[in-house]
Parts: structure tokens; C-alpha cells; sequence
């Protein structure tokens, strides 16, 4: 018999153990749902992973620079001062050189696990911790062998200083800290059930990864190779870290001619190694470009446009009563008392939210189309500063809300990521010129303005030469910065063509079809985008008109409407809305083959919703399925403007859809008149 301290210990410990087991439950319930749902950390979930696996391969090329260079060197030799770039090496101490070593397979081991993270060779759960270790020990080794190399074996100076391959160990230890420290933050987002444990990626993001890889091998690699051979063949003694900024700046296509290849044999392996590396440099650019833009588009630019359209679609009225009552509960009157809301109709947002249709009756030209809409009344609370409500009677009114909203999301998109290159670029130029303002002070007596201009002139790739980096440090750095800010300057020209440029060129080409090279139609297309001259115009026109028949005798009216023919319009048969459906379809496909996304106009949208709602006329034929394609709102959620495919496919989809109903209608209704007929 146990006692009763003994039952109630283990009352507790099975508590503890149901507790336990509960928080387990909730977890594997979090990650589930994380996984079935959108990812809120999008940035950690997805930009992280992908900047980790940029910045690792050239973390990697750094710590190889920092292996195979000595870290000390003498820059009196002889008893003359040498430069710091034609400095003599002195051997390191056997402990930081293999310290080194382990280094740098950290490193490697580091980003492999990335790798196989990536390609789900080994799971999310056991690859990333891993690779933040490996890259944690590589950070910690090289940080504590610099600052043992700068405490204990420090170069004697001023006959000694640093070499180039003391400031790439540095500057690797910031990248191998900077990658694990922001691989935690996307482990912190997996733990806290943001997203899923894998790595969603697109074919651009893919791409980016294997392109990054080839090109840092491809810049490594010719470092080794130009050095070699230069080393044999050429007249100067070059050491690996003077191949690779070689190769750097050749690929980048700078040229600033302080190191070029001496002999022939270096000479001719220029014509195909720049030439590859150009190509791959381009493509490293463009999946960066697609892949910047793909998470734009998906997280920042649908979320601009949903915050748009919800703003709008809060401030929409249908009637003048509702707009009335909207501004008494919006601007109180003082001295008053406060106006009595209406109860509050407890239905759910998709109901709160649908077009309410007051009149189905159908308008002489556009038969069951034109229908009133309205919101179900809620009761909102005062704003600070009181938004101006919108009055949309019509159903042509939220269209062309809806399409102010996608041109103004359009404009938003250009604009956005043009500023953000703008930054870029800016913060790139200044900051690096800080940078060899303080590096290159002391051995060229660089102020900040000429450290300004040498930025520029290397960001526009211009190169002429007379300023280039002439410290170890300097040249190091130029080595990383150069990698981050050329291509940044490749996609700020990129982004200028989407909006100064394509508004210079649009402006050009259009002054040319007014004055020198005259287009046809081109003052019609004009008039009709100013609808108001247009206006003015015919106004003049009918003016004259009746002034002549005045003076002729005819009487003044309008003609005489063709009877017969508005009758055909405003009733048409089945069969001849199944014949215009038919074309419909042909043009629409037709559409899906332009270069540029069709987007069609409000009266083009009432023939294709006419053609798509003709066939679910009967009450009976109507279930919710065919409703909720046929019945939309403009600015809802489920407007056909919010689709993710174009408005070709989402038309052509429905069209489609409609060809089907009908062909199972008229299929119905011929077996029914057999079925009589047979009686």
C-alpha cells in the first residue's frame, strides 16, 4: 500500500506529464497550421534563407583568401618603403594557421548544410541548427585568432602591417555572424509557428542559389589561375588575393588598370574567363531582380492593394440617405446630441460584404446588369480625421474605383521599387566612401569628396584610374563592396526603365507623332482620352447644326430611333446570345496570346457578364457554385480586378463555364420535348 505523500506525488507528476503533453499537442496543431497557411514572417520565412545562402559561398572565397595569404608583412624592405600592396610576407604562428583550417571547414560545412536544407536532403530541424553551429564556430575561430594575432604577434611597426588576408579573416568573421545570426531569427519564426519547416521557393529563388554558387567558384577558381600563371609566365609575382581582385574587377567590368595580366598566356585566358563571368554576373543579377520582385509582388504590393480596396470599400455608400447618416455620425454637430446608430445586423462578413440587388429588373441596353448596390449598415466609431465617404450609386462606379485602385497600385509598384533602389544605391555610395575615406587616408591622403568621386566612378563602372584602392584593407573591401553595389546599380537602371526612362521615351515618341512623324488616328485617340474637348466639340457642332436648320427650315429634334432594331438590342434571343458567346470565347483566347495583360473596359465587361449570367436565368438552374461566379462586387474580395490570374483567364474561365451550362440546358430541354413529343 503506498501512502498518501506517494499518491500525491504522483497525482503531480502525472499532471506535469498531461501538462506537457497538452503544450506538445498545441505545438504540433501550430505547426500544422502554420503549414497550411500563408506565412506571416515572410521576410524570415523566405528573404533570409535566400540572403544567408548569397552571403555563405562568399564568406566562404574570403576565408580561402585568409588561409592561403599570410597575415603579416614587411613594408620596409632593404631599408626602402615599399607600398603595402608590394609588401613581403613573414610566416604566421603554427596555431593560427591551423586554427584557420578548422575555420574555414566549419565554413564549408556550414553552407553545405544549407544546401541540403535547401534540396530537403536533410530536414529543416537538424540541417539549420547545424548550419548555425558550423558557421558560429567559424566566426568565433577567426575572431579569436585576430584578436590573439593583433594581442600577442602583433605586426611591428612601422616596419610591419597587415596583410590583405588579415582583413578578409575579419571580414569573413562579420558575414559567417551576420548569416547565423539571421538564420535564428528564421528559426525563431519556425518555433513560433509562423511557417512550416521547409523551404517554399520559387524557380527565380532556385535559380539564385546554383547561380551564386557557380559564380563565386567561377571568381575564386580564376583568382587561383591568374595567379599561377602570372606567377610563372608574367612579369609580376601575383599571390591569390591579387588574382581574385583581378578577376573582380574584370568580371565587374571596372578595369581601373593597377593590375593587369603581364604575358600572353594570361592575356588570352582573359578573352573566355571575362566573357563567362559577364554571363554569369548577369544572371546572378537578373534571378536577384525577379526574385526581389516576386516577394514585392506577393507581400508588399497584393498587401498595398487589399489595404487600398478595404479603405475604399469602408468609405462607399449607395444611397443618399446612407450618406447623409454616415456624415451626422462622422462630424457630430455641437451642442447636439449624439445621433442614435442602427442596430447592428449580426451577419457574417461574406453577407455584410455582397451586392444587395434592389431593382432586377432589366434597363433598356444593358438587360440585368445595371443594379443598385448597397452595404449592409454598420455602426463605425468616429475617426480623429474622418475620412471623405464616396457616394457609388452605380455599379459602373466601384468599376471604375476598383481600376483607379489598380492604376494607383501600378504607379505605387514602379515607384516603390525605384525608391528602394535609389536607397540603396545612396546608402552603398556614401557609406563605402566613409569607408575609403578611413582606408585609404593614410596611404594616398584620400579626402571624402575624392572618395566620393571613386565610389561613383566604380558604381557606374567607368573606371578611368586614376583612384583605386592602394591599402590592403581598402582593397579588401572594395573586393566585398564592389559584389553588392555593382549589381545594385544594375537594377537601379532597371528600375529607372520601368519609370523615368519609359516616361521620357513615351514623351518623346509621342511628340514625334504629333510634329515630325504624324500618326493616323492620332488627334481621334487623342480627343477621345480628353473626353471633355470631345464633349465641347460636338457641343459646337450641334450648335452650328441647328443654327443651319433653322435657317433652312427643318425642325429641331432628334431623329427618329430605329424601333425594330432597339427592340432586338434590348431583348436578344438565346440563340443569338449563344452565337456572341462563341465569339466571345475566340476573342478572349486571342487576348491571352498579347504580350501585355487585356484589360477590358466597363461596357466590354457588361457583354461578358451578360454572356455569362444568360444561362443561369432560371432560379432552379442557380446553385451556389454557379451564383458566386456570376454574382461578384467590384471592390469585394472576390472581384474579378483581385484574381491572381489575368483578366483574360478569369473571363475566358467563366466563358467557358457558361458554353457549359448551356450546352447542358438546351440538352435538358430537347429531352424533354422528346419525352413529350413521344407521349
Amino acid at each position: 500500500m503506498r501512502g498518501p505523500a506517494e499518491k500525491d506525488g504522483g497525482i503531480k507528476i502525472a499532471d506535469q506529464a498531461h501538462k506537457k503533453s497538452e503544450r506538445y499537442t498545441r505545438w504540433r496543431s501550430r505547426r500544422k497550421r502554420a503549414g497550411e497557411q500563408a506565412s506571416t514572417w515572410w521576410f524570415a520565412s523566405t528573404a533570409i534563407p535566400l540572403l544567408a545562402a548569397t552571403i555563405g559561398p562568399l564568406a566562404n572565397v574570403l576565408s580561402i583568401a585568409a588561409l592561403v595569404t599570410t597575415w603579416r608583412e614587411w613594408v620596409i624592405v632593404d631599408g626602402e618603403s615599399v607600398s603595402e600592396l608590394e609588401g613581403v610576407g613573414t610566416d604566421d604562428p603554427r596555431w593560427c594557421y591551423w586554427l584557420n583550417v578548422a575555420s574555414l571547414i566549419c565554413g564549408f560545412l556550414g553552407n553545405f548544410f544549407l544546401l541540403m536544407n535547401f534540396t530537403q536532403r536533410i530536414r529543416y530541424i537538424v540541417a539549420l541548427p547545424m548550419t548555425i553551429v558550423f558557421w558560429y564556430i567559424a566566426t568565433g575561430l577567426l575572431a579569436g585568432i585576430t584578436a590573439c594575432m593583433n594581442i600577442y604577434v602583433p605586426p611591428a611597426r612601422p616596419e610591419q602591417t597587415y596583410t590583405q588576408g588579415y582583413w578578409y579573416a575579419v571580414i569573413a568573421a562579420v558575414l559567417y555572424c551576420i548569416c547565423s545570426m539571421i538564420l535564428m531569427i528564421n528559426m525563431l519564426g519556425y518555433w513560433l509557428g509562423h511557417y512550416p519547416q521547409t523551404f517554399t521557393l520559387t524557380d527565380s529563388q532556385r535559380q539564385l542559389i546554383l547561380q551564386t554558387m557557380c559564380f563565386f567558384i567561377w571568381l575564386a577558381g580564376g583568382g587561383t589561375i591568374f595567379a599561377r600563371i602570372e606567377s610563372l609566365y608574367g612579369e609580376q609575382d601575383w599571390s591569390f588575393v591579387d588574382g581574385l581582385y583581378f578577376c573582380d574587377v574584370t568580371i565587374l567590368t571596372v578595369g581601373f588598370g593597377d593590375l593587369y595580366p603581364t604575358c600572353d598566356v594570361g592575356r588570352g585566358l582573359v578573352f573566355p574567363y571575362s566573357v563567362g563571368g559577364i554571363i554569369m554576373l548577369g544572371l546572378v543579377i537578373s534571378s536577384i531582380h525577379n526574385s526581389a520582385s516576386d516577394l514585392g509582388q506577393d507581400k508588399i504590393i497584393n498587401k498595398h492593394i487589399n489595404k487600398m480596396r478595404s479603405r475604399t470599400f469602408d468609405r462607399t455608400v449607395s444611397s443618399t440617405q446612407e450618406l447623409h447618416r454616415r456624415q451626422i455620425e462622422l462630424h457630430p454637430r455641437h451642442g447636439s446630441r449624439p445621433p442614435i446608430s442602427g442596430p447592428f445586423n449580426p451577419v457574417d462578413l461574406t453577407a455584410a460584404t455582397r451586392i444587395q440587388p434592389h431593382d432586377r429588373k432589366s434597363t433598356p441596353g444593358n438587360p440585368q446588369l445595371r443594379k443598385k448596390t448597397s452595404l449592409n449598415p454598420v455602426t463605425r466609431l468616429p475617426a480623429l480625421r474622418p475620412p471623405r465617404i464616396l457616394l457609388l450609386r452605380e455599379e459602373k462606379d466601384r468599376f471604375d474605383a476598383m481600376r483607379n485602385i489598380q492604376h494607383d497600385t501600378a504607379r505605387f509598384k514602379r515607384w516603390y521599387a525605384l525608391t528602394l533602389s535609389v536607397l540603396s544605391f545612396s546608402i552603398l555610395w556614401c557609406i563605402g566612401a566613409v569607408v575609403f575615406w578611413h582606408t585609404e587616408k593614410d596611404t594616398q591622403n584620400l579626402s571624402y569628396f575624392q572618395a566620393l568621386y571613386f565610389c561613383y566612378v566604380s558604381l557606374l563602372t567607368i573606371g578611368y584610374g586614376d583612384e583605386s584602392p592602394k591599402s590592403n584593407a581598402g582593397r579588401c573591401f572594395f573586393v566585398v563592396w564592389s559584389l553588392v553595389a555593382v549589381p545594385t546599380m544594375t537594377i537601379l537602371i532597371s528600375d529607372m526603365g520601368d519609370t523615368v526612362i519609359d516616361g521620357f521615351k513615351r514623351g518623346t515618341v509621342r511628340l514625334a507623332e504629333f510634329t515630325v512623324l504624324p500618326k493616323e488616328g492620332i488627334w481621334r485617340s487623342f480627343l477621345e482620352r480628353n473626353e471633355w474637348l470631345e464633349r465641347w466639340l460636338e457641343g459646337r457642332k450641334e450648335l452650328r447644326a441647328r443654327k443651319k436648320r433653322i435657317r433652312q427650315g427643318i425642325p429641331i429634334g432628334p431623329p427618329a430611333d430605329d424601333e425594330e432594331g432597339r427592340n432586338e438590342d434590348a431583348a436578344p434571343s438565346n440563340a443569338r446570345l449563344a452565337r456572341r458567346l462563341a465569339a466571345a470565347i475566340k476573342r478572349t483566347a486571342k487576348d491571352l496570346q498579347a504580350e501585355r495583360p487585356k484589360r477590358y473596359n466597363y461596357e466590354e465587361w457588361v457583354e461578358f457578364t451578360r454572356l455569362i449570367r444568360f444561362t443561369a436565368k432560371r432560379r432552379d438552374d442557380v446553385d451556389e457554385e454557379t451564383e458566386g461566379l456570376v454574382e461578384w462586387d467590384w471592390i469585394g474580395e472576390d472581384s474579378p480586378m483581385m484574381a491572381t490570374e489575368s483578366e483574360s483567364e478569369f473571363v475566358l474561365d467563366r466563358l467557358l463555364e457558361s458554353l457549359t451550362r448551356y450546352v447542358k440546358r438546351t440538352g435538358r430541354e430537347r429531352d424533354i420535348d422528346a419525352k413529350r413529343d413521344g407521349r
